[in-house]
């Protein structure tokens, strides 16, 4: 691994955003200083395109990032999707199935390129009041990134090992939230995947790459990085895998390590 890496990865919540989902002021000027250099930024979160409309100024406007977990490569400057992985319908149709008869209690939503949508009684999040809502067969569409399985009961590891258990041989299934949440992406995508043919197209392989985050999502990016930070509020089993760990989140982590790396000793 280079001194100075040529390409950062960094998830967002949990990671490079403190408690309140805001980007610091110490954070913020060292991506700045960063895309002075010419060093690209790459957000990957499992957030879907909507959640990061306030965001995008932190990458300087320009850039790529890489959202719902690998499943969109989003054009900053263009304010576009450039690429999406979609999980195909025969295959959404299926994991239902399966996980309803293995998890009986269980609700669905999709993401898409362009919003969501959910059965009824699948919980809506606070900042996402509107969103079309029926039967499962209804809401699907042709660019369906992510599906979205949520349990009522169920702790949130117990939850996402038997959805996994159900369905892993059909897609990618992950989790990142402190209750019952399964992410499911299309077989083989993940954060990691979508970073490296982004990295492969700067001419970038996994040893110019450090990457940073929290939660078991970023767990496949944190492992194929040449060099990887989980943040000291990680959950055990990221922190067991990263190379390092970082500062809490809450304490700048992210900036922090990148001030040293790129001797920005006035900055971090």
């Amino acid at each position: 691994m280079p001194d100075e890496p040529r390409l950062v990865a960094t998830d967002l919540d949990g990671t490079l955003l403190d408690s309140g989902g805001r980007v610091s002021e110490r954070t913020r000027a060292v991506l700045d200083e960063l895309d002075a250099r010419g060093v690209p930024v790459v957000f990957t979160t499992g957030r879907p395109i909507r959640w990061m409309v306030d965001l995008w100024d932190a990458v300087g406007g320009h850039g790529l990032a890489i959202c719902s977990n690998g499943g969109v490569v989003y054009d900053v400057a263009a304010q576009q999707v450039r690429d999406y992985s979609a999980v195909p319908r025969e295959v959404g149709m299926q994991v239902a199935e399966r996980v309803r008869a293995a998890i009986p209690g269980t609700t669905f939503a999709v993401e898409h390129t362009s919003g969501w949508a959910s059965e009824t009684a699948f919980p809506r999040h606070p900042d996402d009041q509107e969103s079309v809502q029926g039967r499962w067969e209804s809401i699907w569409a042709d660019d369906v990134v992510k599906v979205l399985a949520v349990h009522p009961d169920l702790d949130a590891e117990n939850f996402w090992k038997r959805v996994d258990d159900a369905v892993g041989d059909l897609v990618t299934t992950t989790w990142s939230s402190t209750f019952a949440l399964v992410e499911i992406s299309a077989a083989g995508v993940t954060k990691a995947t979508t970073l490296a043919t982004v990295a492969a197209e700067m001419g970038l392989g996994p040893e110019h790459v450090v990457a940073f985050g929290d939660m078991p999502n970023d767990l496949p990016m944190l492992e194929w990085a040449g060099a990887s930070y989980a943040m000291a509020n990680a959950h055990p089993s990221v922190r067991d895998l990263a190379d390092h760990v970082a500062p809490a989140n809450d304490e700048d982590g992210v900036a922090v390590v990148l001030s040293e790396l790129f001797d920005l000793a006035s900055l971090g």
